[in-house]
């Protein structure tokens, strides 16, 4: 398998002040910028498989690439950023929100259902359904999920591209090449940066990380 680890185009938190973000905010126009770029770049891929997070900014990200490909889109339900969707900033911000409804993740990402397989937890209330504010032990046992899901899910031969977040990035290369238990090893992840691993004899190894180069130098952005 070969695995390329995307981070969805600059959000609305991404470019404003952490004390001002919201729970579900859409991607900027440089965003918009940057997941044009994305896409023509993917376009060159021999790709098999796209998968999604079900938050508004990788949706709005993923549509670019399926528009521009004709890539059959997955939404996968853990594949959403630590914390899952809550209210307000800081520490002792723990209220959850709904998040998107399954008929507004259809609209974000295709214009046909046919387009697009989401998870049967994606429902009519919200795929997140106001849960608390996801903990950090929580997270990361999530990410050995994801993990094991794309291991027994995709074996050899298979390209899979996922467009997700950058504290899920983290804790997937963690589980995935076990450098350090500490994901903040990694440091900033760019907006739309690629990283891609290569999963061969039952083990992950890192190829590239956190490339831009697809991206012109006034696109850059994620510094978090």
């Amino acid at each position: 398998m070969q695995l390329y680890l995307i981070r969805h185009a600059e959000s609305e938190n991404n470019a404003r002040h952490p004390s001002l973000r919201v729970e579900d905010p859409p991607i900027t126009e440089l965003g918009h910028l940057q997941a044009g770029h994305l896409a023509a770049w993917l376009q060159t891929l021999p790709m098999d498989v796209l998968i999604t997070s079900p938050v508004r900014r990788a949706l709005q990200t993923t549509r670019y690439v399926r528009e521009t490909t004709g890539q059959h889109v997955h939404v996968w339900a853990n594949v959403f950023e630590e914390g899952g969707i809550y209210r307000g900033h800081g520490p002792e911000a723990i209220e959850g929100g709904p998040g998107l409804t399954r008929s507004e993740v259809l609209d974000h990402i295709a214009e046909s259902a046919a387009q697009c397989t989401l998870d049967d937890v994606i429902s009519s209330s919200g795929w997140w359904g106001s849960k608390p504010r996801e903990s950090s032990e929580a997270a990361a046992a999530r990410a050995r999920e994801v993990v094991g899901r794309l291991t027994q899910t995709f074996r050899d031969g298979h390209v899979v591209v996922m467009i997700i977040h950058a504290d899920l990035k983290r804790r997937l290369l963690v589980e995935m090449i076990g450098e350090d238990h500490n994901p903040q090893i990694f440091g900033k992840l760019r907006n739309v940066g690629i990283t891609k691993l290569d999963y061969v004899n039952d083990r992950w190894q890192l190829d590239w990380f956190n490339s831009v180069s697809h991206l012109p130098a006034q696109l850059i952005t994620g510094n978090e």
